[in-house]
């Protein structure tokens, strides 16, 4: 059975002095920007955020992972309000994402539900016609 799963969002307005930044101890004039979110995420929205930005043509100057209900993103701070950007979009994405498997898990269960009526229906056709047969057998002896 698939596992539900659900959306999350950068937590907004966040607390800029609450926010992590630091200078990357492994790459030269690159930051670590820890970005608050609404959650933590489970690992059906972690597979497709981390889909989608390791998709994203933007990828060879940042990098960004999920660290408990944070974004963490590693990125040089020239053009920093470009990246922003591009992780809400990476996130919207990955939300749009979550929105058609959700769906497509409710169809999946409309679905079993709908066989398990037919066949329940089905069940009791079957004995509403074998009492009629026992009916005709008992009258006809």
């Amino acid at each position: 059975m698939a596992e539900a799963a659900r959306k999350v969002s950068l937590l907004k307005p966040f607390d800029v002095d609450q926010i992590n930044i630091k200078q990357d101890a492994y790459f030269v004039n690159a930051f670590l920007i820890d970005l608050p979110l609404n959650a933590t995420p489970d690992h059906v929205w972690q597979d497709v955020f981390e889909q989608k930005w390791k998709s994203s043509r933007h990828m060879w100057d940042r990098k960004i992972f999920v660290i408990g209900s944070k974004l963490r993103l590693v990125t040089p701070a020239d053009d920093f309000e470009s990246k922003l950007s591009w992780v809400e979009k990476i996130i919207e994405e990955t939300n749009k994402t979550i929105d058609e498997y959700l769906l497509g898990l409710q169809q999946d269960e409309e679905r079993r539900i709908k066989a398990e009526v037919q066949k329940q229906t089905a069940w009791e056709e079957k004995a509403r016609v074998e009492m009629i047969k026992d009916i005709l057998r008992r009258k006809s002896s």
